[in-house]
């Protein structure tokens, strides 16, 4: 793939994996309004998904759909970042990566809708506002479990702890990166950096929790070196096609 097909393809796979961890909620979250408001999410993530891994096959032109990108590669070929293919562990630590990550995107979608691609600034326009109200359930979260009791705001501390690692990969400017921005298609993203930390560092004042101590920060996602947890992930989404080759309803 050249380098749009594939700034392309990141956007995609990083929604589709993080829609996918949080279907695994359904019918197992800790009360119905909380299970409808995640599988709400994980719709918007993966209908944000379809489009741009369609976009992907579009740019690439070999034939590969939306479909086939999603469900018809191994796991060193997916590139979402790090962050997204985290298990989902108790309700703080999903909670603390919804947190991390929707604040990311919504400013990335934000920026986004100024590519010179108009089909990139479409996809954007419609996906910032989704993951507008994403970024907003997950910091009333943070706020309501750091600020609640102290079982819930011990288990908050360990969900911002697990997740923190990943956050630096959110951010990494490599050659892809650049040569979509330079092109006008894609988003200077070490820019959103200050505004995310802003973002971040309000909430968690609101919810009296202390920034996560820096660390050296795990990468790798972005050119397929992925945890284990991915693998197992992708087992079970993409079982039936693999199971039953080019199935159709």
């Amino acid at each position: 793939m050249d380098a749009i097909a594939t700034y392309a393809l990141r956007l995609g796979d990083d929604s589709l994996i993080l829609g996918q961890r949080l279907g695994e909620w359904c019918g197992h979250a800790p009360a119905l309004e909380v299970d409808l408001s995640l599988a709400n999410v994980a719709l918007d993530q993966v209908g944000q998904a379809t489009h741009f891994l369609a976009l992907a096959g579009e740019i690439e032109g070999k034939g590969r759909d939306g479909d086939k990108l999603a469900f018809h590669r191994d796991v060193m070929d997916f590139t979402n970042c790090l962050l997204v293919e985290q298990p989902n562990g108790d309700f703080a630590q999903t909670i603390a990566r919804q947190f991390l990550f929707s604040h990311y995107q919504e400013l990335l979608f934000a920026a986004l809708m100024a590519s010179k691609d108009a089909r990139f600034a479409a996809i954007a326009a419609k996906a910032v506002k989704e993951v507008t109200y994403h970024a907003t359930l997950a910091s009333d979260w943070v706020v309501r479990l750091g600020d609640g009791t102290e079982e819930s705001r011990a288990r908050m501390v360990e969900g911002l702890e697990w997740m923190w690692r990943f956050a630096d990969e959110l951010f990494a400017m490599d050659d892809v990166d650049a040569a979509a921005f330079a092109a006008g298609v894609g988003v200077d993203k070490a820019a959103l950096r200050e505004p995310w930390d802003q973002r971040i560092d309000a909430v968690l004042a609101d919810a009296t929790l202390e920034r996560p101590a820096a660390r050296r920060p795990v990468l790798g996602g972005r050119s397929g070196r992925h945890s284990e947890h991915l693998g197992h992930l992708l087992s079970d989404m993409q079982f039936l096609q693999r199971a039953y080759p080019g199935a159709t309803w």
